[in-house]
Parts: structure tokens; sequence; C-alpha cells
């Protein structure tokens, strides 16, 4: 098997994939850029609601966009959507410079950006794993996944330091500049033909599939994604909550080693799923995670803290690459496009569900306890996958079954 997975690796760092891959960072960070649009709108008097509208109508656009681009990924290839998305943010963020207020016009442009967001990004993630060897599909996805962590942690802090140096003007053209990049390093990848993207589920096979599937089998597995957003989501938006009301210093040091850990169980385990099956990494991802949050609800140190950072990373890096290419698997590897943005779409549902859930469990029952509950939730909700959801064949294990 290590032989297989060597001969994977070396197949799957091919000049176009490499391409793809420093594609996506240059569009994230072209994007991440953006997380410190709310500094610029301040300047303006803005309102909390408004800067809350303006920021968050980017999302929304992206998450109503992608699934309608998905199917179009399918029939029109990956590369010319991407660039389509991409073309959209590069007429868009010249714009800013001539924001003077928080009113319609920036709501406008931040959601044009979005749609151009939505686009791209499931574009260029379909482009990536299209250009990787089908059987390493989950192991090319963490490391995309991978490329877009760096670009998230990098971008605000090289973002104040530009507008430090250059004031916003100079952020804008920055991120321009990146789009640019990645627009350049999209066109220079090749289009795959349809039949040399791997090959697809049997047709038969699929609709057999999912016309056997119950609506509550549908229901499970679309809700994973979403209580998997919602559960990252409790974990980024309320963990400087818990470290100040515990007392236990900076909360830094827990984000570092999460992402850390998350970007190492990528690199390392991303393929995991590719050769022992989806649906197990997805159930043990899930459940390191679950236990992690009942590990949160109890710890008192800084130490305990660290570790549950890097438990927290371990699970998250995993189950990302297992459970978006289970519903690969699930749809048929001929409608990735939509998968993927199916994924991210339920995803980003859950994060900003999550949210307000978590918000109003944590007025009830306090933040420790907050994460008993989250943590409970996800652990019921991943035995009920493991019973209820169909066991799939992704092309490592078939070639792995068959000898």
């Amino acid at each position: 098997m290590l032989e297989k997975e060597s001969l994977g690796l070396s197949r799957l760092w091919s000049r176009d994939f490499i391409l793809g891959l420093t594609s996506y960072f240059f569009l994230f960070l072209s994007v991440s850029l953006f997380f410190l649009l709310p500094l610029f709108l301040k300047q303006f008097g803005a309102r909390g609601s408004q800067v809350g509208l303006i920021m968050g109508i980017h999302s929304l656009t992206a998450i109503m966009i992608r699934p309608f681009f998905g199917k179009m990924i399918d029939r029109k290839g990956s590369k010319n959507i991407s660039l389509l998305g991409i073309g959209i943010l590069i007429l868009s963020v010249p714009f800013f410079h001539f924001v003077r207020d928080a009113g319609a016009f920036p709501v406008l442009l931040r959601a044009l950006t979005g749609i151009g967001w939505g686009i791209s990004m499931t574009a260029t993630i379909t482009m990536c794993t299209d250009l990787a060897p089908v059987q390493s599909m989950a192991r090319s996805i963490g490391i995309v996944g991978v490329a877009g962590l760096i670009a998230n942690a990098v971008g605000p802090s090289l973002g104040e330091e530009i507008i430090r140096g250059f004031s916003f003007s100079g952020l804008f053209n920055c991120s321009l500049i990146f789009l640019l990049i990645s627009f350049f390093l999209v066109t220079m990848t090749r289009e795959l033909p349809r039949e040399d993207r791997g090959p697809g589920n049997n047709q038969e096979t699929r609709r057999s599939l999912l016309g056997a599937s119950s609506l509550a089998v549908l229901l499970i597995i679309g809700s994973m994604p979403i209580i998997h957003g919602s559960v990252r989501g409790a974990m980024i938006y309320f963990m400087p909550l818990l470290v100040k009301t515990l007392n236990l210093g900076r909360v830094g040091p827990f984000f570092i080693i999460f992402s850390a850990a998350a970007i190492l169980s990528r690199f390392q385990l991303g393929g995991v799923s590719d050769y022992y099956g989806r649906k197990k990494v997805v159930f043990l991802s899930a459940l390191i995670i679950g236990l992690n949050l009942l590990l949160i609800s109890q710890i008192k140190s800084m130490t305990w803290l660290l570790i549950t950072g890097f438990i927290g990373g371990l699970g998250q890096g995993l189950i990302f690459p297992a459970l978006s290419t289970y519903i690969i698997d699930f749809l048929g590897r001929e409608n990735k496009g939509l998968a993927i943005s199916l994924y991210n779409s339920l995803f980003d549902v859950g994060m900003g569900l999550g949210s307000m859930f978590y918000g109003w469990v944590t007025e009830l029952v306090g933040l420790q306890l907050m994460y008993l509950v989250a943590g409970i939730l996800l652990l019921l909700a991943n035995f009920i996958f493991k019973i209820e959801s169909p066991e799939l064949k992704g092309p490592g294990t078939e070639r792995k079954t068959g000898g």
C-alpha cells in the first residue's frame, strides 16, 4: 500500500496541480485582505449594523450562488468557470477606491465580490481535484484546504502592514494584484477533457443509490456539513470569550496550535479516506471533534486548552477532505462541482446558524456547558450518520479491495 500511496503522491504534484493550487492560494489571499474592511468603513462613522450588513452580504451571495454554478462547472469545465469568477472579482475590487460611505454602494460591491468568490472558489477547488489522480481525491482536497488555511492566516497580518505603509488604497491594489496573479495561473493550467477527469460513478448505480435513499437519509447526509460548520463556528467565535472568562491568558496560542494541527493532519493524513473509506474516516474524525468538545467543557488550565487545540485541529483537518469526498462519491464524481458547491454552502450555513444557536445556548447554560451541548449534539449526529448513511467505495478503496 505504501508503494501505491507514494506513486499517488508523485502523480499528485504535477505542474498543473501546483499551478492550480497556487492560483487558489492567491485567490484566497486576495479575499482575506477584506477581513480588514470594517476598519475602512469605520472612517465613515459606520454603525455596527451597517458593517454587519456589508460584511455579511458577501457570504450570503456566495452561499446562494454556489449551487447554481456547481452544475455548470460539471457541464462547462472548471477552468473557464474559475476564470469567470475571478474576472468578476477583478472588475469589482477597483471600485472600492470610490467608496465614501457605508451605504448602498459598498453593499452592492460586497454582493458582487461574494458572487465572484462563490463561483471562483468552487471552480478552482474542482479544477485542482480534476488535475489530481482520481485515487487521491481526498488528499488533493485536503491540500487545497491547507492553501486556504495559510492564506487565511497570512492575509489579515499582511493587510495590516499594507495599510500602515500604503493606506487602504494599497490594500485594494494588492488585492487586485493577487487576483490578477490567480487569473494568470489559472490560464496556465490545462483544461482536462471530461473523459480524462477520472472515471465517474456508474450512472445506474448512482441513480439506484439516490432512488433507494429515503428523505431521512438525504437529510442526515446533508446535515453533517451543517453540523460540522456550526461546531467550527463555535470554536472560532466563542473560544476568545471562554479564555477570557477562565482567565487563561491569550487565546492566540490556541488558534496557532489548532491551525498547525489541521495543516499537519491534512498533509499527512488527508488521503486516509482514499484507502480506508470515506465513512469510516468521517465517523472517526467527528468522534474526535465531539469528544474534544466534551473535554473543552472541563478545561481549567492553559495546558489543557492547548491540548484541546491540537486535538480539535487534528479532527478538523481529517473531516474536511473525508466528508467532502463522501458527498462527491454519493452524488457521483461526474457531479463533483455540484457536490463541492453544496458542501461549502452547507458548511457556511452551519457557521452562520451555529453562531446564533450556540450564542443562545451560551446565554442559557454558560460558555463551558455550551461546548458540552455542542459535543453531545455532534456525537449524536455522528452515530446516526454511522448507522443510517450508505457505505460508499471511493476509487482507492475499490482498487484496494480488488487486490
